[in-house]
């Protein structure tokens, strides 16, 4: 492997920037030929020559320009590191990545979000639902990603150390049409069995928590469809195809996207929320943000 002596590429930085290496000597307290013999052997190590001598003037090559466009943003990130991890500001937004279990409501995942633009600095936000939560957390250890929003803990078969946040839970309310809801509501929940039903998909907690409820009251719904993405699950609960089940913290928002009507409410099929991190104590002040609103509002008192 070849390696790149950053010492060298920072007296070329400073060269190209300064425009001459009188100046960047005294920008780097460093003597003219001490600085002109690591270019020489920054450019030995490239095989290409980085400046060239235009009368009395140093100008960049070709090659020059390219290895500048490379150190420039290199030793930005570097500044940026630092000032990272002793709590200054860098001055550019401050980057939050999360991942994304798709069986999440998308607007409990909203209220999730919403407090880390609120932090008094700018933000910028990277919400992704590609990928399973088990590999999210593989991106965690590998800082691809710096959070998780999953309807579980972090099960014990993942090789990954990681540490779940409980961030709430709450009961569930079951929602149906208008005229669905008002055929079944008065005998809710006895009234399920034989009902056509959209069942959340098979890696989700509460889907595992509903048939453990509709077994413990003998309830045999008819299930018609079974979907991974909740959106999709509410869109065709809102055409009629059938009963839906949502978090009760977002009872009213369910209500008023969707047109539809509460059939009943279970507390018994509690879901379970978690911000998934490979600290056990979160440092990310977004994350941090996220975990205490959540706790302080959107579960408060559940």
């Amino acid at each position: 492997m070849e390696w790149l002596n950053y010492h060298h590429l920072l007296y070329f930085w400073v060269v190209a920037k300064e425009g001459s290496i009188v100046r960047a000597s005294k920008e780097l307290c460093l003597a003219h030929p001490t600085i002109s013999g690591q270019i020489h052997r920054l450019e030995e190590v490239l095989g290409e020559k980085l400046f060239a001598r235009k009368g009395r003037h140093l100008v960049l090559t070709e090659t020059g320009r390219v290895a500048f466009r490379y150190a420039d943003e290199i030793f930005s990130l570097g500044r940026e590191f630092v000032d990272t991890l002793k709590g200054r500001s860098s001055g550019k937004p401050l980057r939050l990545v999360v991942g994304v279990a798709d069986v999440l409501p998308p607007s409990l995942v909203r209220r999730f979000l919403e407090p880390a633009f609120r932090l008094g600095q700018a933000v910028q936000v990277i919400c992704r639902a590609d990928k399973s939560v088990e590999e999210f957390i593989v991106e965690l250890a590998l800082h691809k990603v710096d959070v998780v929003i999953a309807d579980g803990p972090a099960g014990p078969g993942i090789a990954v150390r990681a540490f779940s946040h409980l961030l709430g839970d709450c009961g569930t309310t079951f929602f149906a049409t208008a005229k669905l809801a008002a055929s079944i509501r008065r005998k809710f929940p006895r009234s399920l069995a034989g009902t056509p039903f959209l069942l959340p998909g098979a890696p989700s907690a509460v889907r595992r928590t509903l048939e453990n409820w509709f077994n413990s009251e003998d309830i045999r719904p008819k299930i018609v469809a079974e979907f991974d993405d909740s959106a999709l699950a509410k869109d065709f609960g809102e055409d009629g195809m059938g009963v839906f089940a949502a978090p009760t913290v977002i009872e009213a928002e369910v209500r008023r996207h969707y047109r539809v009507r509460v059939v009943g409410r279970a507390e018994a099929v509690r879901q379970q929320f978690y911000a998934i991190s490979v600290e056990r104590k979160i440092k990310h002040p977004a994350v941090v943000a996220i975990c205490e609103a959540a706790r302080k509002d959107i579960f408060a008192g559940r």
